[in-house]
């Protein structure tokens, strides 16, 4: 059984994956594909994985596992989603390193160690990522402190690197959070493992927030009467609709946080631009819309 670890990150899709795939629970059964209840597994797998500290389940341990969060389903794949699996948001910076915990990445292969395991992971811009971090760690601390470190240093390669350290048999798949509105049926793709082009429920979920009601009307009939035959040819579709019936104020971060000023904005962004290209350059990861 292939089984898919959405490992986060914090305050990108905030579960409308997991959402946008029990819309396509059914469809997916048929193709052999689970995405199980997260309350069924979250505190489960922590406490397990916890407990073991990365020695290697066996394999009494390990269908006892499955049985429980898949309640006698048999698929090919299961999909398990939790933006905690490597750390609590207050937790996902130390050092001036982003999640200083990808080592626990390891922790979750090894509840499975017989089964081939992906990870999935959105990252963003440090610049906008870092603050809207911060306001849901529930720290007594200021901004900067927060980071511990130079925020200049915050790299999502680095946390990569050590993400394939940890686990040098799991491929890696990443995307980016801005794009995701525009390549969200790639995303439940290679989630899901499905071929690129097949229709699923929820593929507009990510855009609807940031498009008027109007513009997302417009869309549903256009690609309703014009089916675009692969997601790269969707995703151009969205964009031109986004580009014209965008909502403004969803889609622009405005940032007036202490210490964190409009020159750090501009570099952070020019920094993680380089950044992906170092992630897609790197041996068993993927980045989607690359």
């Amino acid at each position: 059984m292939e089984i898919a670890f959405h490992i986060g990150a914090h305050c990108t899709d905030e579960d409308r994956l997991l959402k946008s795939l029990g819309r396509n629970r059914d469809q997916l059964a048929g193709f052999g594909i689970v995405a199980p209840p997260a309350g069924r597994y979250r505190a489960l797998l922590r406490d397990i994985a916890t407990r073991l500290r990365g020695a290697r389940a066996n394999e009494e341990m390990q269908d006892a596992l499955l049985e429980t969060i898949l309640e006698g389903a048999d698929p090919e794949r299961l999909i398990l989603s939790n933006k905690n699996f490597l750390s609590a948001p207050g937790q996902s910076i130390a050092g001036g390193r982003l999640y200083h915990k990808t080592h626990k990445a390891a922790w979750l292969r090894a509840l499975f160690p017989d089964h081939p395991v992906s990870f999935h992971l959105a990252i963003a811009n440090p610049a906008t990522f870092v603050p809207d971090l911060y306001s849901q760690a529930s720290v007594q601390s200021d901004l900067m402190a927060f980071v511990d470190g130079d925020p200049a240093g915050l790299s999502w390669s680095d946390m990569i690197a050590r993400l394939r350290e940890a686990c040098p048999d799991a491929p890696v798949t990443v995307w980016c959070h801005e794009d995701a509105p525009l390549i969200w049926p790639a995303v439940l793709c290679a989630l899901t493992g499905l071929p690129d082009g097949l229709p699923l429920n929820g593929e507009l979920d990510m855009l609807r927030p940031i498009m008027s009601q109007e513009g997302m009307g417009r869309l549903r009939r256009y690609m309703r009467n014009r089916p675009p035959k692969s997601t790269e040819m969707q995703r151009r579709v969205a964009a031109a609709f986004l580009d014209k019936y965008g909502i403004d104020e969803e889609i622009e971060v405005e940032l007036d946080l202490p210490g964190w000023t409009a020159q750090l904005v501009a570099q952070l962004t020019e920094d993680y631009d380089r950044d992906v290209e170092r992630i897609a350059a790197m041996p068993g990861v993927t980045v989607l819309g690359h």
